[in-house]
């Protein structure tokens, strides 16, 4: 059966982020067919191009100018390089905007005010514009100045105060996600907000501001814990590798390592007794429902303990596996990319690369029956659309891009 174009074919964004949650969004959108127009600061580009080692190596094992966190988030963009802090790189961005569907920035509150780049402005010139804004804190508020930075924001978001090992045990304490949590979450929210904002376009012909605080996606982010605290009055606290609201759900010590052991419902705790030769635990009155054995973790947890220590990580698995309990090894990244199911779902790829020949990419998660994503080019070295984008887009001849790229004025913040 032929296949449709992506579903975002005939967008075009503008995208004025840097570091992560902004260029998430975009190469989401990016993946999704857009063509985004990633502008950079001449010379010194996005901030994350110097954030190495390690870096894309050559053909020639020589290390490049492109980072492992710039390659993480700006594939299938063009990169545009002008100087906002000259009057000439200010307007050429007014006059990408006229024609472009979306416009994603992450500067401070009013940033962009001073150049004429803030949404009250390029709305006059373009009503149908859709313009995300993604700060720390928002627009409004007491914190709306503050910069945002993902390890602030999971400190400020709760995300710290439950992430970790009990403060009673070795090594307690809070802990930051051992990825880009708030960064990630807020790219994907964006995302979202934009696709919507795009459909209701379609409706009422006009496009409207999107305000994306990554302290608003964090805090919503909580999930289950924020009602546990609504509902209960008590402060969810940091449980380690335990499960607030299921018991057994935890990783557990076995005799060469450790597993995960994710227990859903009764049958399943059931099947876990008869399996492991403890039916007596699944029929014990005290044990019988997961809010039995939450109200009773500190008397169940110690009994599966001592049972999971007597045979090897590999005997669990098949044993726990044929009786249909969720169980799972913990791999490390290099054994994630080993996994049969990761190579069978072809994550890692590679894509070709102007300076190293190749690049690895991950595979965005969605998948399309009819209008896949798409994978045509690795994320661009610094400026290397600019004359094509002006040229094409704004009938810029050569020597006006020459004498544009001329034109430096102080870093905006």
């Amino acid at each position: 059966m032929k296949k449709r174009p992506p579903p975002l074919t005939g967008i075009t964004v503008l995208d004025m982020t840097r570091v992560m949650a902004g260029p998430w969004c975009t190469q989401n959108l990016a993946d999704l067919g857009a063509e985004v127009l990633k502008i950079e600061r001449p010379v010194s580009g996005d901030d994350t191009r110097g954030w190495g080692p390690p870096n894309l190596l050559d053909s020639q094992g020589r290390t490049t100018q492109e980072s492992a966190y710039y390659l993480a988030a700006n594939r299938n963009k063009k990169s545009v390089a002008l100087d906002i802090a000259t009057e000439e790189g200010a307007e050429a961005i007014r006059r990408l905007a006229e024609k472009c569907d979306v416009f994603v920035d992450n500067f401070k509150v009013g940033g962009l005010r001073k150049y004429g780049l803030d949404y009250e402005s390029l709305r006059r010139i373009n009503p149908r514009l859709i313009y995300c804004s993604i700060t720390g804190f928002g627009q409004t508020g007491p914190y709306a100045e503050r910069p945002g930075y993902d390890f602030v924001i999971q400190a400020v978001g709760g995300l710290m105060s439950i992430t970790g090992e009990r403060d009673d045990l070795p090594g307690g304490g809070p802990q930051k996600a051992g990825n880009a949590a708030a960064d990630l979450m807020a790219g994907m929210y964006a995302t979202s907000s934009i696709l919507a904002a795009l459909l209701e376009r379609a409706r009422s012909g006009e496009g409207q501001h999107i305000d994306i605080a990554m302290l608003d996606c964090q805090v919503a982010a909580l999930g289950v814990q924020n009602f546990n605290y609504l509902l209960s009055g008590t402060v969810p606290r940091r449980e380690g590798n335990a499960h607030v609201n299921l018991v057994p759900y935890q990783v557990f010590q076995v005799a060469d390592g450790s597993i995960v052991l994710g227990v859903g419902n009764d049958s399943q705790f059931s099947k876990l007794c008869t399996a492991a030769g403890r039916p007596d635990l699944g029929e014990d009155a005290r044990y019988m429902t997961n809010s039995l054995r939450v109200t009773n973790r500190s008397r169940l947890i110690p009994e599966l303990s001592a049972l999971f220590l007597t045979r090897g990580r590999d005997e669990w698995l098949a044993m726990l596996e044929r009786a249909g309990v969720p169980v799972a090894v913990i791999n490390d990244i290099e054994q994630v990319h080993q996994d049969p199911q990761v190579r069978a779902r072809e994550l890692r790829f590679d894509i070709p690369h102007p300076v190293a020949g190749q690049a690895p990419q991950i595979r965005n998660p969605m998948r399309f029956s009819d209008s896949p994503v798409v994978y045509h080019s690795a994320p661009p070295t610094l400026g290397a659309h600019t004359r094509e984008v002006l040229t094409t887009m704004l009938d810029y001849s050569d020597s006006e891009v020459d004498s544009l790229s001329s034109c430096r004025g102080r870093d905006p913040t």
